[in-house]
């Protein structure tokens, strides 16, 4: 009984969560969609030896794929190659571990946030997009 608690609402949960899941990634996806010319730039600050590519490969993924999950279009298989470019993200721009004081403090936090932000992925990958959705299912 206590498991079920949320079955009646259970399509408008996962709803829900895809778009909460998405609003960062659609949000920043726009910004270096419009100001694409500082997505390179920032892009070849973090030393990217193709920052163009690197550039549009962000825009598809969040922009792009950001909105494919919420209108719940392939949203498995995208879920899962998002949850992959966020730890990558993760990676490659807030390396905590090679800085000290605040500059440290504050990647470790967004580091993290894109650790647990894989988690809401991969369950999505797993529970698929509920009925609100393209895929319905």
């Amino acid at each position: 009984m206590r498991y079920a608690l949320f079955d009646k609402q259970k399509d408008e949960l996962i709803l829900l969560a895809r778009v909460l899941l998405m609003i960062l990634f659609v949000l920043f996806g726009f910004h270096k969609l419009t100001g694409f010319s500082g997505t390179v730039g920032y892009m070849a600050s973090l030393g990217n030896p193709a920052p163009t590519l690197a550039a549009i490969i962000a825009v598809v993924f969040e922009f792009f794929f950001g909105i494919a999950i919420i209108v719940g279009f392939y949203t498995r298989p995208i879920a899962f190659l998002l949850a992959l470019y966020t730890l990558a993200t993760a990676m490659i721009g807030h390396q905590f571990w090679k800085q000290t004081g605040m500059a440290a403090m504050g990647n470790e936090i967004n580091f993290f946030k894109n650790v647990a932000i894989m988690g809401g992925l991969f369950l999505l990958a797993v529970t698929g997009p509920g009925k609100y959705s393209i895929d319905r299912k």
